[in-house]
């Protein structure tokens, strides 16, 4: 069948009496050219271990087959998970697991079973979520390209000085190069979700954008001042909890180190900088 055919896919739903779920965030992809820029963008060699995660009725799987050399797959609808086993049931580098991807320990997958990319569209209600376990992992992929909500895109992309520019982005951003790929009109899925979409594709740094000292304080730093992002960073900082700030009569003399001013903002504030401060303040010097 041809899974891009949006008369196929619902008739292939209506045959076994499967509507799609808000809940779990099934829009299946009926695009042939978005699942070309998805492929395309993947760069996946027959080599690679590619990981998808939200397989849905396998549009994005059965190509990845024909590229990679092994497909992990994770689909938490017993009712798509038993229609896949169906599907490729005679094809051997196919590797499904039926589950929720966020009750998985995907950092140990990852490093298991060297897994070199992930490719997805992430259920939107959990992408977030799953996302940032993979860049987090110690064993993270070469590249991942994921179809997300735009606003999550926006904010994963976003530069020094943009509303959008947060947490997510930094933590991205320090081992990733990320881009977005293409904007994603909601017709483009069967049923339509709410949302715009967005195709971003991340690429594994050779090096971090600067060597962190303490990644959990890293983490730590970033994720108080920008609890307070409306306040200035002098401030910020000498209210910091001596778990995350050890130093804080330090504060000045950090910020000056770093080339940054007690007056700045969060949002301001670059990742490079983001580390070099957070390296100032650990115990690791």
């Amino acid at each position: 069948m041809k899974r891009t055919r949006p008369s196929e896919i619902k008739a292939l739903l209506a045959s076994r009496d499967i509507r799609p779920s808000r809940v779990l965030g099934q829009n299946f992809l009926v695009d042939g050219n978005i699942l070309q820029i998805i492929l395309e963008s993947a760069h996946v060699a027959e080599d690679d271990t590619v990981l998808e995660i939200g397989p849905g009725l396998g549009v994005l799987t059965e190509p990845l087959l024909a590229r990679a050399g092994r497909v992990i797959a994770i689909e938490k609808d017993p009712r798509l998970a038993a229609y896949l086993r169906e599907a490729f049931e005679t094809t051997p580098h196919l590797t499904l697991i039926e589950g929720d991807a966020m009750e998985q320990d995907l950092s140990g997958l990852l490093q298991r079973e060297a897994v070199t990319h992930v490719i997805s569209n992430l259920p939107y209600s959990a992408g977030t979520r799953i996302l940032m376990e993979l860049i987090e992992s110690e064993a993270r992929p070469l590249r991942i390209v994921v179809m997300l909500q735009q606003d999550v895109a926006d904010r994963l992309t976003a530069s020094p000085g943009n509303k959008a520019y947060g947490i997510a982005g930094i933590f991205a951003q320090l081992h990733y190069d990320v881009v977005l790929r293409k904007i994603v009109a909601p017709t483009c899925f069967y049923p339509p979700p709410d949302v715009r979409s967005a195709l971003v594709e991340f690429y594994r740094r050779a090096a971090p954008v600067e060597p962190v000292h303490d990644l959990i304080q890293f983490r730590e730093v970033v994720k108080w001042c920008f609890s307070q992002r409306r306040k200035q960073l002098g401030r910020i900082l000498h209210d910091a909890p001596l778990r995350i700030i050890p130093r804080k009569r330090e504060t000045d003399a950090a910020l000056d180190d770093v080339g940054l001013r007690p007056d700045q903002r969060p949002e301001s504030v670059t990742v490079a900088e983001w580390v070099r401060l957070a390296n100032r303040f650990g115990g690791k010097a």
